[in-house]
């Protein structure tokens, strides 16, 4: 396949694909040397598709939501997706997305809800992930964290959540940030296709300080957001300055700042 026939392929919508040109679409993904590389190509087959909070679910029970579709995505189901075109066999596609998704089968309680108490240290530990937060923040990174306890987990948006109590994170989640203040300038030096991920300020009644996810695209005039946008009801590519002016200004619940994390390819099994 030809450089030129595979990024047609992947500038192609993937809802507008059938499972053949999908297949020629993840095979020309996989001749890319890195995953970091490999999900910036697969994320510019969801611009433009329409946003949907939570498209993807069980198939049944508690959320109905098909296990896979590329007809509507939110944040995280883009970065999902996206990782498993780029990692799976077509035949395999939908196994490589739960093993993204969940810890065990698929079922509510095994999936992997909150970002920085399950997703993120967990494809961590996978070798699917890694924090490169501090590499592009240098001396001006800081730590912030998330605590959860039984108290937590009783509150009005933990119950909305309805996880049975040993599924329950409890602890300490630390998280390194780039300053919002910061944010932009440091992100202009880091290499496209990062994951970025948005920390907002704590509240110790919510169960998690991330909002947004989305992968980052440097743009001839300077860094862009790739994301699943409600505001936007779409996946677009935005200014990162202007996300954070748009956000800095919704001060009951401000952003604090950005965390980088590159895709890699996990080392062969033995």
């Amino acid at each position: 396949m030809t450089a030129l026939l595979g990024l047609l392929l992947v500038a192609t919508p993937w809802a507008s694909m059938g499972d053949s040109q999908r297949a020629d679409a993840m095979a020309h993904l996989k001749t890319l040397p890195t995953l970091r590389e490999r999900v910036l190509e697969a994320t510019a087959g969801f611009v433009g598709s329409p946003y949907l909070n939570s498209p993807l679910g069980e198939g049944s029970g508690h959320d109905a939501d098909p296990l896979i579709r590329f007809d509507a995505v939110d944040c995280v189901t883009m970065i999902e997706e996206a990782i498993a075109l780029s990692t799976a066999e077509p035949a395999s596609l939908v196994e490589a997305l739960n093993a993204l998704r969940y810890e065990g089968p698929p079922a509510w309680e095994n999936r992997l809800h909150l970002m920085e108490a399950q997703w993120l240290p967990v494809n961590v530990k996978r070798g699917l992930l890694r924090d490169v937060t501090a590499q592009y923040g240098g001396a001006q990174t800081r730590k912030v964290k998330k605590v959860l306890t039984a108290a937590t987990w009783k509150e009005k948006g933990a119950l909305g959540l309805a996880l049975p109590e040993g599924k329950q994170p409890r602890g300490s989640f630390e998280l390194d940030v780039i300053p919002s203040a910061v944010a932009a300038e440091a992100l202009a030096r880091a290499p496209a296709g990062l994951l970025v991920v948005v920390v907002r300020a704590d509240r110790p009644w919510l169960v998690t300080r991330v909002s947004h996810v989305g992968v980052l695209v440097q743009g001839q005039k300077g860094p862009l957001l790739r994301h699943a946008s409600r505001s936007f009801k779409k996946v677009v590519e935005e200014p990162v300055s202007r996300y954070l002016t748009r956000n800095l200004d919704f001060a009951q619940w401000t952003i604090e700042g950005l965390a980088l994390f590159e895709p890699v390819l996990p080392a062969p099994s033995p």
